[in-house]
């Protein structure tokens, strides 16, 4: 793998990967619709000789085409707003796999763990059945049956599955995003879901090193893979964090109550509400198959990753793209 595409490069996830993509030496092509937001992602990562911008819609193959026509591998992290899902999800699927399929380019679909629903077992491995119960999780095997259909008998897929994540590229529209800004500066925060209930998050820098683990691997691609993170209670990440910021203000947490009381005036936590199970009876991943295939899972303390996430937050102010 000498020359890839991350597809959403300004993005938490995409941003991560790329990161890591150049750390390794790799070249790299940072895709996006914002040509400002690719320069100022280029700036954060040191102006290195190795990334080249690309703007363009990944709503369109022959977009993703003429950038990734001389690649080895796409790595897909363009993420569809919950209010956008239904309408935009599989369009976008199609777009990317019709690029992969006509370019017969390997490519990695970075995703979340909805197509699973509620947890049959403790720990969920890529076998669990896959019977959502959200509109949100249907789309999301949808996507997955798209992916895998042989109707892209040239294109080589994977699909990677996370938690939640949070880091320092980590943006609002993740979980943790907007609570890690405002404890960075001192403001009051809200964190979805019980504060006393066991979660699993995972550091983006930990997932962004597993996911090019993977992509490496030739036999890897044509299967699902779950890429685990660690357990947490919101009330001791949130101590964490406020020990970190040397800042204790207050952090309210959001239940499915009251996510469906905000949601009356903000579209976006109202789609939150059908996904308030997952912080209730939460989905805890499996990683022995990644754990077989490569070897030990890469995982930073919370200690060591909030302490990071909250130093380039406040170092920033809330400037950064991510």
């Amino acid at each position: 793998m000498k020359n890839v595409i991350v597809l959403g490069a300004t993005g938490g996830t995409g941003a991560a990967i790329t990161k890591e993509l150049l750390n390794r030496g790799i070249k790299t092509i940072a895709f996006g619709r914002s040509i400002e937001k690719l320069q100022l992602l280029k700036e954060n990562l040191g102006n290195s000789a190795l990334l080249t911008l690309k703007s363009g819609n990944a709503f369109n193959h022959n977009s993703i085409c003429d950038a990734a026509k001389d690649v080895d591998v796409i790595f897909q992290c363009v993420a569809v707003p919950y209010e956008e899902m239904q309408h935009s999800q599989i369009p976008l699927g199609k777009a990317v796999m019709t690029a992969a399929d006509k370019l017969k380019k390997k490519i990695v679909f970075v995703d979340g763990i909805y197509p699973y629903g509620r947890a049959k077992t403790p720990i969920v491995d890529e076998e669990h059945p896959k019977n959502p119960h959200t509109k949100k999780g249907k789309i999301k095997l949808k996507l997955e049956e798209l992916i895998f259909s042989k109707d892209w008998a040239k294109a080589h897929p994977m699909v990677i599955r996370l938690p939640d994540y949070y880091g320092p590229t980590a943006n609002f529209n993740s979980y943790l995003g907007m609570t890690m800004v405002n404890i960075a500066q001192g403001k009051i925060s809200s964190y979805i879901g019980s504060l006393s209930i066991p979660r699993e998050y995972i550091y983006l820098p930990d997932a962004a090193n597993m996911i090019i683990e993977l992509a490496l691997e030739n036999e890897a691609y044509g299967q699902n893979w779950n890429i685990p993170g660690n357990i947490i209670t919101g009330k001791r990440l949130i101590q964490i964090a406020q020990s970190a910021a040397g800042k204790a203000a207050p952090v309210i947490p959001l239940t499915r109550n009251t996510l469906r009381m905000i949601g009356i005036f903000s579209p976006v936590m109202r789609e939150m509400v059908e996904m308030s199970y997952l912080t209730e009876t939460p989905v805890y991943l499996d990683g022995s198959k990644y754990k077989k295939k490569i070897g030990p899972l890469t995982q930073t303390s919370f200690e060591v990753g909030i302490l990071e996430t909250i130093r380039v937050n406040q170092k920033t102010l809330n400037k950064l793209i991510f």
